[in-house]
């Protein structure tokens, strides 16, 4: 991921991106990647890029775009590869550029190695002055070229590109999963905190490591397991996958828990979790904490309306289309600037006449952060003739930014910092409104191996965030 570098942790960096990875010995790596990365697409939509090793070469082409828009069918061609990782990713602040979109490559005396990493460091700064005062010279103010110097670092002592990597996270701090390849090999490395997700498939003799499973699916791939929090995995030469645990169960794990409420597809399983169950279970418990005597359930496209169906499902009130998406236009919770985010929503959404006319509508969202959403969806739908309009929340009161990767402003932005429950209500123009409660959070995913981590909820962090943690060196 991107984040800007200053003199301390900035509040409003952070994004949230996805990685992909194969190695694959009958070829063609980089067109797999492209569906993986196609299948991944929900967590990244501003830059993309393939890097992949064909014999001892490796080849990289990234750009700003969308999968689609960066690759076209020579690219793969040229590209092929026995082995190939991929990235896709979302930034909030002026980073938009090429330069900034990965994978990251690499070359130095040990030859050549390639980085995609999804996550945010809390210790940034203090790696970065520690490296500059030994003599490094950094080219961007991405997190990710820090770790990727680092592992250069540590593979000049080193047996093994795996060890360096296994050596080098011991100095990270924050959420960080990452997919390294270098000509030979292919390895993958969760935080021992579990922030974000990383799972592993195999197709036939291939290996492959994704943010989430229906990237698997995607390429045809069986789910065989998910990367454990602290554990470094990969294909040694003979195509076999071995493991590196000596971080596992060191920390209490704390994986993102809007992983459940947003940011995953549906169809994935996360970490023994179906995001798809979780969200109608959050609508389920929605529907317990908030009943409300109304007419018809509508969801806002597309994580709010699992949320929707589970309220349904628990109050008995009959769930409906009522908002109708332009697929077109990208997510407006992470588009940069208040403006866009505004211009976004009114060409994204429209509301179903038909569905809500007439009627009292409960209109279920997946999170209200700044509150500019929430209050054009109101209106939305009473211009197209709702008699009451009930806004409901399936994430509680957002109260404190995010430092591991995900677009969760400073308090001076959050809506319920700085508003009363009743105020906030009159701001958004609703007849009422109402949040889940971090309670009933805490339990949408009981089939979850992880741990949560709900700071943005509760201003409790797995780890120190404030003063960006200590010195790991």
């Amino acid at each position: 991921m991107q984040a800007e570098i200053k003199g301390e942790i900035a509040l409003a960096i952070h994004e949230e991106c996805g990685v992909f990875g194969i190695y694959d010995r009958q070829g063609g790596c980089a067109q797999s990647t492209y569906y993986g990365l196609y299948a991944l697409q929900h967590r990244g939509q501003e830059a993309c890029g393939i890097a992949s090793v064909n014999g001892l070469d490796m080849r990289c082409r990234k750009d700003v775009g969308l999968v689609g828009e960066v690759f076209s069918r020579q690219d793969l061609e040229e590209l092929n590869g026995t082995m190939a990782v991929g990235h896709v990713r979302y930034s909030t602040t002026g980073g938009s550029l090429r330069e900034n979109a990965q994978p990251l490559t690499l070359n130095y005396v040990k030859g050549s190695f390639a980085v995609a990493h999804n996550g945010n460091l809390v210790n940034v700064d203090l790696l970065r002055r520690h490296y500059e005062y030994r003599g490094a010279i950094f080219h961007t103010t991405t997190d990710s070229e820090i770790i990727a110097y680092i592992i250069a670092q540590e593979r000049l002592l080193a047996p093994s590109i795996e060890r360096a990597v296994a050596n080098a996270v011991r100095q990270l701090r924050g959420a960080y999963s990452l997919v390294v390849m270098s000509t030979r090999k292919l390895i993958a490395a969760r935080d021992p905190w579990g922030f974000r997700p990383l799972c592993i498939g195999k197709r036939g003799d291939a290996w492959i490591f994704a943010s989430e499973t229906c990237a698997l699916d995607s390429v045809g791939a069986t789910f065989v397991r998910d990367v454990e929090p602290g554990e470094v995995v990969y294909v040694d030469l003979n195509g076999e996958l071995k493991s590196i645990k000596e971080a596992v169960g060191k920390e209490n794990t704390g994986l993102c828990v809007f992983e459940f409420l947003y940011f995953a597809r549906p169809d994935s399983v996360i970490d023994g979790q179906a995001v798809h169950a979780a969200r109608i279970l959050a609508g389920r418990y929605l529907a317990k904490e908030h009943p409300i005597d109304a007419d018809v359930v509508i969801g806002v496209p597309d994580s709010g309306l699992h949320a929707a169906k589970g309220y349904a499902l628990e109050s008995g009130i009959p769930y409906n289309d009522g908002l109708v998406k332009n697929r077109y236009i990208g997510r407006t919770f992470i588009q940069p600037g208040q403006e866009n985010r505004e211009n976004a929503v009114r060409l994204k959404l429209n509301a179903l006449r038909s569905t809500v006319a007439g009627k009292r509508v409960i209109v279920i969202d997946d999170s209200i952060v700044r509150g500019t959403t929430s209050s054009q969806l109101v209106k939305l739908i009473r211009d197209a003739g709702a008699t009451e309009v009930h806004m409901l929340s399936s994430a509680p009161m957002f109260v404190a930014p995010c430092y591991f990767g995900t677009d969760i402003p400073s308090k001076a932005e959050l809506f319920a910092c700085n508003h009363s429950l009743e105020e906030m209500r009159d701001l958004i123009g609703a007849d009422s409104l109402g949040f889940l409660s971090v309670e009933s959070l805490r339990k949408i995913a009981p089939d979850c191996a992880c741990g949560f981590c709900d700071g943005c909820f509760t201003e409790q962090y797995p780890i120190p965030v404030e003063d960006g943690a200590e010195d790991p060196l």
